[in-house]
């Protein structure tokens, strides 16, 4: 009974879309962050490290959120995930902005922005660029 309940649960996560994206997007985040967190180390302006942090982040993120979340190799979808980023990106230097001007650390601004940023990318591709019709 057990190993059913678990083998069902296996099967929920392999077939959840996002969940997939999660998972694709720790590995995403990990080295963006990391990026990120390097720049920043080395006295980089944080919107600099940023925007760095960022297009690294995209060009690696673009095939494997396209590959392995919304099974598509479409190429011609790179405009849409590009534009999708640059909303995330204002965004997140906005919020950092708002929350430096409360005196929290750039670098637990940006842990915590981490997964409300997610979200959002998250429904924004699934919306505006993987969203089915563009097979």
């Amino acid at each position: 009974m057990i190993r059913s309940l678990i083998s069902k649960i296996k099967t929920k996560i392999k077939k959840s879309r996002f969940i997939k994206f999660l998972f694709v997007g720790i590995i995403n985040t990990i080295f963006g962050y990391s990026v990120f967190a390097i720049l920043i180390i080395l006295r980089l302006d944080y919107q600099y490290a940023l925007l760095l942090a960022t297009i690294c982040g995209v060009m690696f993120n673009f095939k494997t959120i396209g590959t392995l979340v919304f099974k598509t190799k479409n190429n011609e979808l790179i405009f849409r995930f590009i534009g999708v980023y640059c909303v995330i990106y204002i965004l997140n230097v906005e919020l950092i902005k708002i929350f430096n001007s409360f005196g929290i650390n750039i670098l637990i601004s940006q842990a915590i922005l981490v997964l409300p940023l997610a979200i959002i990318s998250y429904v924004l591709n699934k919306k505006f660029v993987f969203n089915g019709n563009n097979k």
